[in-house]
Parts: C-alpha cells; structure tokens; sequence
C-alpha cells in the first residue's frame, strides 16, 4: 500500500502577516524610549560640559582674584573700533585647551592670528572646534565657511550678561550681569551670592539677529517689539563665534525667557531671533541686548550657576525670576531651589 506523505508544516500568508504586524508595533513602542534614553544621554552631556565651563572660572579666579571679562578688548583698528575676545576664550586653559591658548596674541583681534597645524593643514584659529562648548543636542554643530573657506566655529554655552544693560562704551559703565565688557569683576561684587547668580547658558547656533541700531537711549521692547527696533539683520550667524566676545555671539541676557519665539518677519520670512543695539566696541552707542536662552532639549533650557552646579529651566518659569538670577549685586532673593 502507498502511503500518503505527511503535510508539511509552515506559517500560513495570514499567519506570517499577523507576526509582521506585532513587529511593527513593538518597535514603534520601542522607538519612543530609545529617543528619550538618548535625549537623557544628550542632556547628561549638555549639562557636563556647562559645568566643566563654571569649574574652568573657578580657576581663573583662583589664578587671577578676578574674574574674566565678557569682552577683552585687542588693539584699536584704523577705522576706530576694536575687537574682543570671548570669555570662553580666556578660560581655554582650564579647559584643557592650553594648546590653542598658547596661541592666542590677545593683543591682536582673532582675524589676525596665525593659522594652526591642522589634520588638513594649517587652518584659523577661530575654525577650530572646542567641544565642550557644543551641546550634543544641536542640530547645527557645522564649521561656519567663507570664500576662503573655515572661518569661525560655533557654541551653544552663552555667558551671562544680566537682563538688557550689558557695555556703554562712551562712559565705561558696564551692565548686571556675572561677566561684563573690559572690566574683569572681582569676587566681592556677586552680592546676590554664587548659588543664586547665571553663570553660562544654553544658546543656539546659526540663531539670526539684528544688531547696530545704534539707538542712543533703546527702550526696553515687547516680545512683539524687538521688530520695530531695527538694525542689520544677519540671517544665521549668531553664536557662530566662539572667540568673539560680542554679547550676540558668546553670551546671554534674560530679558526674555527660556525658548521665548521673538519672531520677526523679514523679507517675507519668519525668523526666531535675537536683537543687539550695538555691538561692542564699535561706534558709540550702548550695547543693550535682547539674546535669548534657547536649545533643543524639551521645555527647558540648562544653564550653570556661579557656585558650578547646573540646573534645568523650564520655558514656564516666571520671568521676574529668572531675570533676577541673572544679576549679581542687585539684591533680589530669587533662588533656584
């Protein structure tokens, strides 16, 4: 007799359709806590490197009783105005970048330095990427090009230059904030005490702003009225010079709050930007300036205080409060607790 040969055993088209399907919808549960396991990664990051930034001002006042100023100024030009460098740039030590440091002519504005060994041969000082002055998180981490081509690298890590005041260049009165122009602040001035004062905050690159208003007496905008004030308008090169000490590029105010939307339309564009008067040692007209704390973490902003601790800000915090942790002798009792 002929046997009949066993049926042979398989997933059926609906079978291996349904297994597919239950695939699908473990990843896309999955997915969400991968994101948010790398953003928690991304942020730890952010928030070392601002505190590796509050540790490096420690010791450069431990090295000098002082601390550094916002702005160093270089020789004056022909044409009269004068250049600075960055805080960011004067703690380069205690950073561990003595090697780019010891390269630095201070006396000379940053255009005229000599160029450095590179992997891709000798390139400008100011293209070259200090990475803890890059949060993990931002999108546009890209050397900034000219003609010629590197040209400058950016920073998310902005120093504080209190809330709109920051240089009067005609009669040297320098702004509220923890680092101010020229003048490097001695550590009895922070009267409102280290806990409680901004050391460094969190900005975007590429951010746009308007600048050299050059209005005599500004008036302290609306959100909605940064607009009407006017200026240059730069599409995208904000915070993309980290050896500039001009508040529109290495710091930060607190007029505004965290991630506050100052949106102007230019050209039939909107733009999120910020706004700077004048900048500093150009012209005559006073530096008040509206540059906002933003990032890409959600809801907040991370910033490092005087002390060296770092904190997160949520873009719902009241604004009297975190204008009054941007000053340091004021004597407000705003506290981050």
């Amino acid at each position: 007799m002929r046997r009949t040969p066993p049926a042979r055993k398989a997933f059926t088209l609906v079978e291996l359709l349904v297994v597919i399907a239950i695939i699908g919808i473990l990843v896309a549960l999955l997915l969400p806590a991968v994101q948010f396991a790398r953003e928690s990664a991304r942020r730890m990051s952010c928030s070392n490197n601002l505190k590796q930034l509050a540790l490096a001002v420690h010791n450069f006042e431990a090295a000098n009783n002082r601390m550094p100023s916002s702005f160093h100024p270089t020789a004056a030009q022909a044409n009269g105005n004068v250049d600075g460098w960055s805080c960011q740039a004067q703690i380069l030590p205690y950073l561990e970048r003595g090697d780019l440091y010891d390269r630095i002519d201070f006396s000379s504005t940053y255009n005229q330095q000599i160029q450095i060994p590179g992997a891709n041969g000798p390139q400008r000082l100011a293209a070259v990427k200090v990475e803890v002055l890059a949060c993990p998180s931002e999108v546009n981490r890209h050397i900034r090009v000219n003609a010629a081509g590197p040209e400058h690298a950016p920073l998310n890590y902005g120093c504080n230059l209190g809330i709109w005041f920051v240089y009067d260049r005609t009669t040297g009165k320098t702004g509220d904030g923890a680092f101010v122009p020229v003048t490097q602040i001695s550590p009895g001035e922070y009267q409102d005490g280290r806990t409680n004062t901004l050391a460094f905050m969190e900005v975007k690159t590429y951010t746009p702003y308007y600048r050299n208003a050059g209005l005599a007496n500004p008036p302290p905008p609306t959100i909605g009225g940064v607009c009407a004030l006017g200026g240059q308008f730069k599409v995208d090169s904000g915070h993309t010079e980290w050896v500039d000490g001009r508040a529109h590029q290495t710091g930060c105010t607190t007029f505004f709050g965290p991630n506050a939307k100052v949106h102007c339309n230019v050209g039939g564009i909107p733009y999120n930007l910020d706004w700077n008067n004048q900048q500093e040692g150009v012209g005559t007209a006073p530096t008040c300036a509206a540059v906002t704390s933003r990032s890409f973490h959600p809801n907040i902003v991370q910033a490092a205080m005087m002390d060296g601790s770092v904190h997160s800000f949520s873009n719902s915090i009241a604004l009297g409060i975190w204008q009054g942790m941007s000053t340091r002798n004021l004597g407000e009792t705003a506290s981050v607790e």
